[in-house]
């Protein structure tokens, strides 16, 4: 440990606490991995003083050796038990100093701020992992940074006359940015801003920066949502040199490519898609051929046709990997030209396709498949909303189309969830706005049989191309691959969520096959719907699951019951179905297998920009709500607590399903404590319980626009639960029987 870092004898006049004169211990054997210390030189070291600090050194090192966080190497001879592990990782920085490296084995590594070498969030880096102590988490310091990861900020300029410094209210960094004068670009005091950090010098407080880019007012919508994309590293607009290239595309069909496709021109088509969407990348075909069975036809916009590797527009899709849909915008992965116009399967018009092809029979079992090439012409441009109002009522254009669609839709459906799938089946948020953005109503998305109709055939359409590729005849090795996989929940996670729902009355099944455990899930989200738990349950039940990535290696998709599943219906917002339907030409043409490392990286790549574009989106949401509720403070909402922490409970509103919270401090009746275990603040004198799942009226207090932020408050005629029974453990019900054998 440097003197530096060490208290002053003159700074010790206080008495030192245990937990102190520890982590003043730990800290210096972790700064000299190879001294030995006697009681009295650490006592010296760490300026434990009097007699009663020195006996706590001396039982503290004896503890700490009983630990194996220290050896004796001889009678009253310390030494840490240190291995020298150096691993490396992914820095994740904390603006509350909780910092922590992801390695790709084992749990995440605790970094103190004094030894994370100034490493920056997402930068990989090699560390030195410190001696392990029972039951505390692993800990280390940085002692590289590998592999630098570029650092966006969005915040505040607060302009002085010889520089300014960048406010954020990031999670990320607890430090503003400081800008030298001749990289400000132009800003000015209380302009919002793009900066980029540049350096962060050794003894500086701050990180040094530049600016990007002037985001003009704060406040205006383009401005804020601007802010969010460049928050998360995404972009919101479309290189010039890229869309002129887009232009250079020609729209027109030759008769030489038509010949080499199947023309499905005549065979009845359409799309079903939001009413809002200008990007048609799927449509669907239906007839009956001679053996009474049905043709099916999923028909896929032909992108790779048109966006050929390596170029322009392939390296700025390949960077992007998804488009990203925001409340009030998409920001879209293709030039324009090629999204909505060259390639969307609009109505009336020719369009080239990448095609599966199903004959079924009337119970919906797949007689035969193949994958082609085709050219078709869509009949009918229908939305969500005709096509459903033409399976409630039987009418409509192509209505016996869209029926027999649907209940082959059905069948497949009803087959999928008896072979294990999961019924994740949420309502999403959406809202009304007008012109300038401003949000005027909040309404619900749900799914109806339309929805489902759509997504059964591109599932059926996913899964033959995976099974076409991933499925090999003995004796042959397996070609490189695009999967889509989800891997089974961790049990321990599983354990917890059933430990949590059990305290609403549920039972969830954690052992057993994995078609006994998707089913007991199943049971559990239909018994919920409705409840007033309903997206509470949900939600936890969403974070419990592992998430869908992209891989080379296939592991199957636990969540739609597939042991073979790929993204190939969406090439227009997703970069993976491009892959996809290149890897698909390759093989289809008898080529090799292609380089497996160059994909995986292509895969993790696309796996993180798609969780980038899901956390811009949640962002974008938050920021609407808290403008939403900005014009209806004071108003009164029923709602239920979706969480509880030691700083406050969190409300979700019912009827719009904003969340806010009612901060710790505003509880006037009584002082509160947090019981993390059961997940409820309990009130020292009155004992009144606020839990998860509770119903609550509370009344809209603060909005912080800046910090998306939505303070309430509780409305006194909220009744109580004092006399709520909290559920005990059986490790609660086990320590209590220890207690009394003691």
């Amino acid at each position: 440990m440097s003197k530096s870092n060490m208290p002053s004898k003159k700074g010790n006049k206080h008495r030192l606490k245990k937990e102190e004169i520890v982590s003043r211990i730990i800290e210096l054997f972790n700064s000299e991995p190879s001294k030995l210390f006697n009681y009295k030189q650490v006592s010296t070291a760490i300026h434990a003083v009097n007699t009663i600090q020195k006996q706590m050194v001396f039982d503290i090192l004896e503890n700490l050796q009983m630990e194996d966080f220290l050896i004796e190497t001889s009678p009253g001879l310390y030494k840490l038990n240190s291995r020298s592990i150096n691993m490396e990782g992914i820095f994740e920085r904390r603006s509350n100093g909780k910092n922590r490296v992801l390695v790709e084995e084992g749990e995440p590594i605790f970094i103190a701020e004094r030894n994370s070498l100034r490493a920056m969030d997402g930068d990989k880096v090699r560390i030195q992992l410190y001696a392990k102590r029972k039951n505390c988490e692993p800990e280390g310091e940085v002692i590289e940074i590998l592999e630098k990861a570029p650092q966006i900020f969005v915040g505040t300029l607060d302009v002085q006359s010889r520089f300014a410094f960048l406010v954020t209210d990031n999670k990320i960094l607890a430090n503003d940015i400081f800008i030298p004068k001749e990289k400000l670009k132009g800003g000015k005091d209380g302009q919002k801003a793009v900066v980029r950090i540049t350096e962060w010098p050794e003894k500086a407080k701050n990180p040094h920066g530049e600016v990007i880019e002037i985001l003009v007012k704060s406040g205006e919508n383009n401005t804020e949502i601007h802010a969010i994309l460049a928050e998360f590293g995404l972009p919101y607009s479309y290189p010039e040199k890229v869309i002129k290239a887009a232009e250079h595309i020609p729209e027109t069909i030759s008769p030489e490519e038509i010949k080499k496709r199947e023309d499905f021109r005549n065979v009845t088509t359409f799309t079903i898609d939001p009413k809002d969407a200008k990007d048609f990348d799927d449509a669907l075909s239906i007839r009956q051929i001679k053996n009474g069975r049905w043709e099916v036809g999923v028909h896929i916009a032909d992108v790779t046709y048109y966006v050929t590797p390596d170029t322009l527009i392939d390296r700025e899709a390949e960077h992007r990997a998804t488009s990203v849909y925001l409340v009030d915008r998409v920001v879209p992965m293709l030039p324009e030209r090629l999204c909505n116009q060259i390639c969307s399967l609009r109505p009336n018009e020719d369009k080239l396709c990448f095609s599966v092809i199903f004959e079924l029979d009337e119970n919906a079992d797949v007689k035969k498949s193949h994958i082609t090439r085709t050219v078709i012409r869509s009949d009918r441009r229908f939305t969500y909303e005709e096509a459903q109002q033409t399976i409630e009522t039987g009418e409509g254009d192509f209505k016996d189309e869209i029926l027999k669609l649907n209940a082959l839709a059905q069948s497949l459906r009803k087959k999928r969830f008896t072979n294990g799938a999961i019924n994740f089946d949420r309502h999403e948020v959406r809202f009304d706005i007008d012109e300038t953005g401003k949000p005027l109503g909040v309404y619900f998305k749900i799914s109806k049989e339309a929805n489902k109709l759509v997504e059964e055939f591109m599932l059926l359409a996913n899964r033959t191309v995976a099974e076409f590729i991933g499925k090999n005849p003995h004796n042959k090795s397996t070609k490189t691959f695009v999967y889509r996989v989800h891997d089974l929940p961790d049990p321990d996670k599983m354990n917890t969520f059933a430990t949590f729902i059990n305290r609403f009355g549920y039972k969830l099944k954690t052992e057993g096959s994995k078609t006994d455990i998707s089913k007991s899930i199943n049971n559990l989200l239909s018994a919920v719907q409705g409840k007033r738990e309903e997206n509470l349950i949900e939600t936890v039940a969403i974070r419990t699951m592992a998430k869908a990535v992209y891989t080379t290696q296939n592991i199957g998709h636990y969540g739609l019951a597939f042991n073979y599943y790929t993204h190939f219906t969406s090439p227009i917002r997703r970069y993976p179905d491009m892959m996809v339907h290149r890897l698909l030409d390759r093989y289809m043409q008898g080529g090799r297998s292609a380089n497996k490392k160059k994909y995986e990286e292509l895969c993790k790549h696309s796996s993180e920009m798609e969780q980038l574009a899901a956390n811009a989106e949640r962002a974008s949401i938050k920021y609407k709500q808290a403008e939403f509720l900005s014009e209806r403070l004071g108003q009164v909402y029923e709602g239920v607590i979706s969480g509880v922490t030691e700083w406050g409970i969190y409300v979700e509103i019912n009827e719009n399903k904003c969340e806010g919270m009612v901060p710790i401090r505003d509880f006037e009746d009584d002082y509160y404590e947090f019981d993390e275990k059961n997940y409820c603040l309990i009130g020292r004198r009155k004992k009144r319980i606020y839990t998860l799942g509770d119903p609550i009226k509370i009344q809209v207090a603060r909005v912080n626009m800046e910090k998306k932020l939505i303070d309430f408050a509780l409305v006194e005629d909220t009744p109580p639960s004092t006399a709520k029974q909290i559920p005990v453990t059986k490790n609660q019900q086990n320590n209590k029987k220890k207690s009394k054998k003691r």
